[in-house]
């Protein structure tokens, strides 16, 4: 019997605080393995403008985590029609991983809104959730987080684990305007950033001058 995390995303673009929360989780659960799963169209998000097809996000994420132990990226959710519900997620999962048990690994933003995910009793009941924060959270935010995690125990029958780390702070949306200004290298794989600049993703190249404001505001 393995232990298996599922990390799923939009990856958009994937960047280092991805990997680094997604390696300290692995390494305090003891998971045996960790699937990366980026979605084709997520859900609870609205993509900008900007963003990278659901194709260059996957071969992103495959960048991201080349050559790290234990840890693969699937085109799972690319392969299904629709909307990217992590609860068909993971019944194809476990359907394919029977005695195997699911962690669904998650940042802050993501658990504080499960309950308003699909299926949520569904999810807790195929998977054991995992929701890593940085170990100097406010006080307001560690309350939050513990009241939704006795939330989420009572209502749904869920076994969740708050795991506190330390990983680069850092959002997808704040990784996209650091590449806007030039600014990314720090926060993004060499591989992960020479692809992005050898496709002209997010923008790169692009004149912005004719760009309304409200547009502009969108990158």
């Amino acid at each position: 019997m393995s232990n298996i995390g599922i990390y799923g995303g939009t990856f958009d673009p994937p960047h280092k605080g991805h990997i680094l929360a997604a390696q300290q989780c692995r390494q305090s659960m003891r998971l045996d393995r960790v699937l990366v799963i980026p979605a084709a169209v997520p859900p609870h998000k609205q993509l900008s403008p900007f963003s990278a097809d659901a194709e260059m996000r996957l071969a992103l994420t495959r960048l991201a985590v080349e050559g790290l132990d234990g840890f693969s990226v699937s085109d799972l959710e690319l392969r299904r029609s629709g909307a990217s519900y992590t609860v068909d997620t993971l019944r194809e999962i476990a359907a394919r991983h029977p005695g195997d048990t699911l962690w669904l690994m998650m940042g802050t933003d993501m658990f504080l809104s499960f309950a308003s995910w699909r299926e949520p009793e569904q999810i807790a009941h195929l998977a054991q959730i995992v929701c890593f924060a940085r170990t100097a959270v406010d006080a307001a935010l560690k309350e939050r987080l513990e009241a939704q995690t006795a939330l989420l125990r009572a209502k749904f029958g869920a076994e969740v684990t708050l795991l506190h780390n330390e990983f680069l702070d850092i959002s997808s949306t704040e990784a996209r305007r650091l590449l806007f200004f030039g600014l990314a290298d720090e926060v993004l794989q060499p591989e992960v950033l020479a692809y992005i600049r050898q496709n002209g993703l997010y923008g790169l190249g692009r004149n912005y001058r004719a760009l309304p404001f409200d547009e502009l505001k969108a990158v």
